[in-house]
């Protein structure tokens, strides 16, 4: 995978998968229509239950390739004990200084998870400060300029959170898929013998697809991913949302 470079929508997960499974997608089909997108694990689910963080960082690394981003990083973070303190705060000031992302999506505001929304908070506070001049970060030995998103959405996972607005994907649910099924240690396989968790049932495989089709419905269209945001989304006249 390719180094750091500027893209148009940086992707932020606690964890490798929370992105494709929330938001696969909308990734998938804004690659298609050429804009550039990176992914930032915070942390390499070292906790999960199933699998190891090697054997993750190598499907995450599938996943990635499956999507066609720009670019996947790894923080490094502690899995289930990170928080929203500066010094966390800092090492993802400096991604998005040094991407410099116009849309940052991230964890669901509210879920099942501890660290979802622990890390939705941590990257909305750090969207925020890496906009301030006075705060000093550094890449390569050189001091780097402040950047800030012009948007933060939050993407919805376990819990059934009512959208603010959703994006038609209709057409890119298969590359969703095979992004998310190349967690083939995470999500549901009869012939595995390691313990089952809450992902990896056969139910939430199936959710993969009826979820984002319930919300396909309410649209009329076939599939949908949503978003909640902290602010107002805006358009500039009434047929933008035709």
């Amino acid at each position: 995978m390719k180094t750091l470079q500027f893209v148009d929508i940086l992707a932020i997960g606690a964890h490798p998968d929370d992105v494709e499974m929330s938001s696969g997608a909308t990734i998938a089909k804004e690659i298609a229509k050429g804009r550039t997108v990176g992914i930032l694990d915070l942390t390499q689910g070292e906790l999960g239950t199933r699998g190891t963080p090697e054997i993750r960082h190598g499907e995450a690394m599938e996943a990635a390739k499956i999507l066609g981003v720009s670019f996947r990083h790894n923080l490094g973070l502690a899995d289930g004990f990170f928080e929203n303190n500066k010094e966390s705060q800092l090492k993802v000031i400096e991604i998005i200084r040094a991407t410099r992302p116009k849309i940052v999506l991230c964890n669901a505001i509210e879920d099942r998870h501890i660290d979802h929304p622990k890390g939705s908070r941590l990257v909305s506070d750090a969207c925020f400060l890496s906009g301030l001049k006075n705060i000093e970060t550094t890449q390569d030995g050189l001091i780097q300029e402040a950047w800030r998103p012009k948007h933060v959405y939050h993407y919805i996972q376990w819990n059934d959170l009512e959208p603010d607005f959703v994006v038609d994907v209709t057409g890119y649910m298969e590359t969703k898929l095979a992004a998310v099924f190349a967690y083939k240690s995470q999500f549901y396989d009869p012939n595995s013998k390691e313990p089952m968790t809450p992902i990896s049932t056969q139910n939430v495989k199936d959710s993969l697809s009826y979820r984002y089709k319930n919300l396909g419905r309410l649209i009329g269209t076939e599939f949908a991913e949503g978003y909640t945001t902290e602010r107002y989304p805006a358009v500039d006249t009434l047929t933008d949302l035709i």
